[in-house]
């Protein structure tokens, strides 16, 4: 009997520990991922429902702060600039405040996103952006609440923001134009000194072409701009594709230019391999 007590209580304390009762969000936190033109826009909030509640003048009221959502912070990230109501909001992540009002609202994008609800102390010097917009009246009541981009061009794109039968919309503007035009400018003007340099050194360092990479190292040496030292790195590298090439001369000449230029830096790392490499290929 005593056993068998021993092992009913094993049991309900394994069950205590282990079971876990699951039951629905009453406000189910959402994530939406959207690129507008070139730029990454993405939106997380929770998502609180109407349950025939009247909501702005009465749940949420007006002329006060809010939220906007329930639970942790709503939030919008960018990752570029972009532009509200002709003002720059540099890239980053902002929570999402408003003051609701039966005519206009207020929205603030807040650059503290680490809050539960409200900020303790409303701190104006984070406020990154404000803008005042006209609410307008929906045909149709929106139950659960929804922040959406939409509206979408490769230079524009709406946030709205709809509940009931609310919807509040912040046009934005992103940098599309002038990124695409900066990607097409750098890909024609070729391979920069940095892509000749990654190329070398992953065939030396992957065993590939010595030859390929010799031509490579080179282009990227070639590329210094006048006036300015040669990256000491850059002559290291070659330094050792010449080296695993055969040419033990060229590779002292590299390896003591790269030495001169490290120790100059104050790279003492750097001024060490030279000097090992130096003395090995000199045997």
């Amino acid at each position: 009997m005593k056993k068998l007590f021993i092992t009913a209580l094993f049991v309900a304390t394994t069950i205590g520990v282990d079971a876990q009762v699951k039951t629905p969000q009453s406000s189910p936190l959402t994530k939406v991922e959207q690129v507008v033109g070139l730029t990454t826009v993405q939106l997380e909030y929770y998502r609180p429902s109407a349950k025939g509640r009247t909501v702005y003048g009465d749940l949420v009221p007006y002329g006060k702060n809010w939220r906007t959502g329930a639970n942790g912070n709503s939030t919008v990230s960018f990752s570029d600039d972009v532009t509200i109501d002709g003002k720059v909001l540099k890239k980053g992540k902002y929570a999402i405040f408003t003051t609701p009002k039966a005519d206009n609202w207020d929205v603030y994008f807040y650059s503290d996103t680490n809050n539960w609800g409200l900020p303790e102390k409303w701190d104006d010097s984070k406020v990154a952006l404000k803008l005042t917009v006209k609410p307008e009246t929906l045909s149709k009541s929106v139950e659960s609440f929804t922040i959406a981009l939409n509206n979408l061009t490769n230079e524009s794109g709406t946030l709205d923001i709809a509940w009931e039968r609310t919807n509040v919309s912040i046009p934005f503007s992103v940098p599309t134009n002038a990124a695409a035009m900066a990607s097409i400018e750098k890909a024609l003007a070729g391979p920069t000194a940095s892509d000749y340099f990654a190329a070398a050194q992953f065939y030396y360092q992957s065993n590939n072409d010595i030859a390929k990479a010799l031509t490579w190292i080179n282009k990227a040496v070639s590329m210094t701009p006048e006036g300015r030292d040669t990256p000491f790195w850059y002559l290291r590298m070659k330094s050792l594709i010449q080296a695993r090439a055969g040419d033990k001369k060229g590779a002292i000449a590299t390896a003591k230019e790269s030495l001169a230029l490290s120790v100059k830096a104050g790279n003492a790392d750097y001024e060490k391999m030279n000097k090992d490499s130096i003395a090995e290929w000199s045997k």
